[in-house]
């Protein structure tokens, strides 16, 4: 393995890098909810990405697979099921994150129909053990720390190492033009927040962030925030998408790969948990 640092704001350096490559996983993006960070997560998922498909363009990149979001899917908030075919459309629950993600595969589908060999998956919130002070990992940091709240809505949620191996596989594939919902279960975050208590010995939280409690929590969590200079699970947007029921179907990559099986949610958080306990 090469590891080259590098810039996907950096037009010539993508190109430099791309030289004589023949598949290219674009998985770099920015996640965040906090408005302030606006500006520069859609210039990474949306720039970024438009420079790194002219790039494999440029270099005639054989094969591409494109790391994309059920963000870019969009929500529905009252409980139904979302697939590959769902087109997007403008609502209430679209955060920054979510439109950034949009507009970026937007840029993956503009390549395609300029010759792009390329598939896209779209993966729900992605769980496993990481750097817990970023991304989806914050969880496990902030249960594991007391964190008090939780919500009914309903999410869909997946294994970091599920993700790498569907990614892999179609890889190794000739699908192009496709793109693959990536979501092992459909939980409650209610239901997470207690297993992953569970995992760390910890007492489940005890706090029903209801609509109105949810709107005085998210804010007393920014001052605190301002304060602390540490970041905030709860933000306006968090809130918004933890009080939604969104249920994804897998079954698209399913029927693609039947060999491949999705890790229970279960087994993902007792995993994950053992090894921050041993970090």
């Amino acid at each position: 393995m090469e590891w080259i640092q590098g810039d996907i704001l950096d037009v010539i350096g993508l190109e430099e890098a791309m030289e004589g490559v023949d598949a290219v996983i674009h998985c770099a993006a920015a996640v965040s909810f906090v408005k302030d960070k606006r500006r520069d997560m859609f210039r990474t998922n949306i720039e970024g990405t438009a420079n790194v498909v002219n790039a494999a363009l440029a270099q005639n990149v054989g094969r591409f697979i494109h790391v994309s979001s059920v963000a870019a899917l969009g929500r529905t908030g009252g409980g139904s099921t979302v697939d590959e075919g769902r087109q997007w459309q403008v609502a209430d629950l679209d955060t920054n994150y979510a439109i950034s993600k949009y507009q970026g595969e937007m840029e993956v589908w503009r390549a395609i129909g300029e010759g792009l060999p390329a598939a896209i998956v779209n993966p729900s919130t992605i769980l496993g053990y990481g750097n817990w002070e970023q991304s989806s990992c914050a969880l496990f940091k902030s249960v594991y720390e007391g964190f008090p709240w939780y919500t009914n809505g309903v999410n869909g949620f997946v294994d970091v190492e599920d993700v790498a191996k569907a990614i892999l596989l179609l890889m190794e594939s000739s699908v192009s033009g496709e793109r693959f919902v990536l979501s092992g279960d459909n939980w409650s975050f209610r239901e997470l927040f207690n297993r992953i208590a569970d995992g760390f010995g910890k007492p489940h939280p005890n706090r029903e962030a209801t609509p109105a409690l949810a709107a005085l929590a998210w804010r007393l969590e920014s001052v605190k925030s301002f304060f602390s200079r540490k970041p905030s699970l709860l933000t306006r947007e968090s809130v918004r998408i933890a009080q939604s029921k969104t249920y994804f179907d897998n079954s698209k990559i399913l029927r693609l790969l039947p060999d491949f099986h999705f890790t229970p949610l279960q087994q993902t958080i007792e995993q994950a948990c053992r090894k921050y306990l041993q970090a």
